[in-house]
């Protein structure tokens, strides 16, 4: 049965050299006060030191473990959102690996049934392939990974050549001491439910891999009620996997506690299907450039089809299908989990207001997987010559590759998004036609990126060709490279396109063609009739 303890006394619990590891998705899964003690407990003694901090998805509040001393080595999909995390790998002063975020999820069911790690096809061709990088992001890991070898051990990713005639990574992590995570209310038994939480997240993976490992699983929760009050179906973990509970004693100190303020109570309720909100009153995204990068995307769309799109400029999607009619053509889904509904933006990534499924994360990702998504929607970051995309490390700052490369693998369609070029970009639209008043510092097509997430000549092998969608200019994955398929109106090839990439794309027999000039006025109002067309002509094949 569960002990009950303070928060001191569950920080003192983690001891120097341990291995954590922890529930989160951006403000979600992670125990905030659980975590503001530990940092408390390390400013004023240097305890527990040395610690290994693996997670999956981001945590924002997370950074109040960013501190040299604390953390070691750290394992996960995503520190983007961890700035003083990310940027102590940046410095080599802690080492770092990445690996895909589902993949994560599957390793920690695999080794809660006593296995040692995971299979995977996610992450071959990639930087995280053991062929290439290995998943590790500096030198203190790179020097990690070859004492580990040198000492007959594995490395965290493994590349297995010939596994029932076919070739994977396989996927591990040190021995758990400690699984983290954040529940709504715990029984006096010990059993927890999530009912204030928007996403069913991995505590059940986490806690069975941390039980299996020997280790220990803390829980932080908002309220106790008596056992035997709860409603059984909503317990997300049960008292076997739970060893200590903390409940929240400062709650308007974290991120938590201020839902009810940063988010209104009538809001709330509709992210954590408590209950339904209008969601009519969606804001008109500004005609500018972006919207033309939007509009030309959902163009791509087929009624019917369940729908991701990532995060930043891609989220912008269901806002204009809403505008144009058609928000209820597609089911938009988020690799938290959340299915239907509106998804949310910034630090409600992942979460959806009127969600109409909340998947458990880890059988999400198996769904990805398994089945592969119909659509697919991410940022244009950077790409390089063949197609390939690097979202995981931008000019020397460490992102992270979360679920993207899950998702992009199995998906039947990706389309990635973005501006041609980045940092100062300024540019308008005038008469129908892109004007660049001034051209942006960054180059996104480069000749090679510094690490690969996305192998694009693989999803062209397997008749999956990607497409990239920018301001002036579209592009589609073919063999040999990328080909330049659309201009936009107003936009030179030479000097817009062509001076601006690493290389020079596949021009097409007769040159490209021209984005659909429409899309470039201010009202549209077409895609309703678009689809339509697209539909009658599918349908007469």
């Amino acid at each position: 049965m569960a002990k009950f303890i303070s928060m001191e006394e569950a920080a003192n619990l983690l001891f120097d050299g341990c291995c954590v590891c922890g529930v989160s998705f951006g403000v979600e899964g992670w125990p905030e006060e659980f975590g503001l003690a530990v940092e408390k407990r390390f400013l004023e003694t240097g305890h527990p030191a040395n610690i290994t901090n693996i997670h999956a998805a981001g945590f924002i509040p997370g950074g109040c473990w960013g501190h040299e001393g604390l953390i070691k080595y750290d394992i996960s999909a995503h520190e983007s959102t961890t700035p003083a995390v990310a940027k102590l790998i940046e410095a080599n002063k802690i080492a770092g690996w990445y690996m895909p975020e589902g993949t994560m999820l599957q390793m920690y069911t695999e080794i809660g049934r006593g296995m040692p790690g995971a299979l995977s096809k996610v992450g071959l061709g990639t930087f995280m392939d053991a062929r290439v990088d290995g998943g590790r992001l500096n030198q203190m890991a790179e020097e990690y990974d070859a004492e580990r070898v040198k000492n007959g051990e594995r490395r965290f990713i493994e590349y297995i050549p010939d596994f029932l005639g076919e070739e994977y990574l396989f996927y591990s992590v040190p021995k758990i001491d400690f699984g983290i995570m954040r529940g709504t209310t715990a029984d006096t038994h010990g059993n927890i439910t999530c009912e204030n939480e928007c996403l069913n997240l991995e505590l059940g993976a986490v806690a069975r891999a941390a039980k299996a490992c020997g280790g220990k699983v803390i829980v932080e929760v908002e309220q106790v009620a008596q056992a035997g009050s709860l409603n059984p179906k909503l317990v997300k973990i049960g008292q076997n996997l739970v060893d200590y509970i903390v409940v929240d004693e400062h709650p308007e100190l974290i991120t938590h506690g201020l839902r009810y303020k940063m988010y209104d109570h009538f809001n709330y309720k509709g992210l954590t299907g408590q209950m339904k909100v209008p969601t009519d009153a969606i804001e008109v995204m500004p005609f500018d450039p972006k919207k033309v990068i939007i509009r030309r995307t959902v163009m791509e769309i087929n009624r019917g089809v369940m729908a991701n799109f990532g995060i930043g400029l891609p989220t912008f999607c269901g806002g204009v299908l809403a505008e144009e009619g058609e928000a209820d053509s597609i089911t938009n889904i988020s690799e938290s989990g959340s299915v239907g509904g509106v998804p949310g933006g910034g630090p409600l990534f992942g979460c959806h207001y009127n969600n109409e499924w909340s998947a458990d994360q880890k059988d999400h990702f198996d769904w990805f997987d398994g089945s592969g998504l119909d659509f697919g929607v991410y940022g244009l970051s950077e790409a390089q010559e063949d197609g390939s995309i690097n979202v995981s490390r931008l000019n020397g700052v460490t992102l992270g590759v979360g679920g993207f490369a899950n998702i992009t693998l199995a998906a039947r369609r990706n389309i990635f998004i973005g501006t041609f070029t980045a940092k100062g970009l300024k540019e308008h639209i005038e008469d129908g036609k892109l004007v660049i008043d001034q051209e942006g510092k960054l180059e996104k097509f480069v000749k090679k990126s510094e690490q690969i997430a996305y192998d694009a000549p693989r999803g062209v092998k397997h008749g999956r060709p990607a497409m990239y969608i920018t301001d002036r200019c579209v592009f589609r994955a073919v063999e040999g490279g990328l080909m330049l398929t659309e201009v936009a109106p107003g936009v030179d090839i030479e000097k817009d396109i062509l001076a601006h990439m690493g290389f020079k794309p596949i021009i097409p027999e007769g040159g490209p063609k021209s984005m659909p000039p429409e899309i470039f006025q201010e009202e549209w109002g077409g895609l309703t009739a678009y689809l339509d067309k697209k539909e009658a002509e599918e349908a007469a094949k």
